[in-house]
């Protein structure tokens, strides 16, 4: 797709067009740098001031700056910027990527025992071994392994390098990307004088439906149930889940969050990089973690938490923070006052 009109693009995702709808667009672009043929996006206030000064040719806005965005040329009015602009990728991504052809690359071990169903494509030098379940419009990247009795729901797509072990379940329109391993034993021993004794790890994983999962991630099995992903669930990359944490529906978590054994994560949560949870661990629903952040205690009502000493609710650590920086002056000042009243 070389470039599309506006007019197209409203009638395919919505929103109030001003200006021409006969103006082409050829790229999507951030307000800065943009050109006449720039499709860009202003999802928060802060960025009002680039309004003005950006070439791009049509932004996409909220009602609030229907004015100033008219002002300056086209615009597509919309609720919420940042969600039109998410489907509008979509959109261009399904018209700019060619579809690749189903089939099976003719280095692929496929095993006889395998169950594939129809326009499924497996790449170069991958494996599935016998009684593995592959989905309508499964896509096997290349040098992917899937173990034996794996299932994966249609329309699921593997990036190159991914392995999934034996007891691993994936839902429907999934997405791994590359390095990402589903299934390997968790972190279990046992302490016997001074060695350790391997816990084989007997369960499995369960990931739902519309789950992805970023690159070089590992998502362990369980000891004796299952480690479970809910559906949506949205993990970054070196993200690092133990075996038998639950994690709750449409959840998310960026990239280095580490979270240990028997975690359960309720839904609708966020986790901000580099964050830990420690194991055996309950957090509730639409709880929300900033940043390397340490849980160490279970959160059981919503909210917004932050913090290492100890974590705590976001206003009271921010408040708790202000007054440690403060702290060596305070010291000082204790210390006058002690000299003034020591007899």
């Amino acid at each position: 797709m070389s470039d599309v009109r506006l007019s197209q693009i409203v009638a395919e995702l919505g929103g109030e067009l001003l200006g021409s709808g006969e103006l082409r667009i050829s790229r999507i672009g951030p307000l800065e740098g943009a050109d006449s043929s720039t499709l860009s996006f202003l999802a928060h206030a802060r960025y009002q001031s680039q309004l003005q000064s950006t070439a791009a040719g049509c932004v996409i806005v909220a009602p609030a700056f229907r004015e100033a965005a008219a002002a300056r040329g086209a615009a597509i009015v919309t609720p919420d910027p940042y969600l039109y602009f998410a489907r509008l990728t979509q959109w261009w991504a399904a018209r700019t990527r060619a579809a690749r052809p189903a089939g099976r690359h003719p280095t692929a071990v496929v095993s006889e025992q395998a169950c594939i169903g129809q326009a499924v494509r497996i790449e170069a030098h991958a494996v599935v071994e016998e009684g593995a379940v592959l989905g309508d419009g499964v896509v096997i990247g290349a040098h992917c392994f899937v173990g034996a009795g794996v299932v994966i729901g249609r329309g699921t797509r593997l990036a190159p390098r991914v392995t999934l072990m034996p007891g691993t379940r994936l839902g429907e329109r999934c997405v791994l990307h590359s390095g990402v391993v589903i299934g390997a034993d968790g972190f279990g021993f046992a302490p016997n004088e001074g060695r350790w004794e391997k816990i084989e790890q007997l369960g499995g994983v369960s990931i739902g439906n519309d789950v992805e999962i970023g690159a070089n991630s590992c998502v362990d099995r369980g000891a004796l149930d299952d480690t479970v992903i809910e559906d949506g669930v949205k993990l970054d990359n070196l993200v690092q889940i133990a075996h038998n944490v639950h994690i709750g529906a449409h959840t998310a978590m960026a990239g280095c969050v580490g979270v240990a054994g028997s975690a359960r994560i309720g839904r609708h949560c966020t986790v901000g990089g580099g964050a830990g949870i420690l194991g055996h661990l309950t957090i509730a629903d639409h709880v929300h973690i900033s940043s390397m952040s340490l849980v160490t205690r279970s959160l059981l009502q919503p909210g917004l938490y932050s913090g290492v000493f100890p974590i705590d609710e976001n206003a009271a650590w921010e408040k708790n923070a202000a007054t440690l920086r403060q702290l060596h002056r305070l010291r000082e000042r204790v210390r006058a006052l002690e000299k003034k009243t020591t007899p």
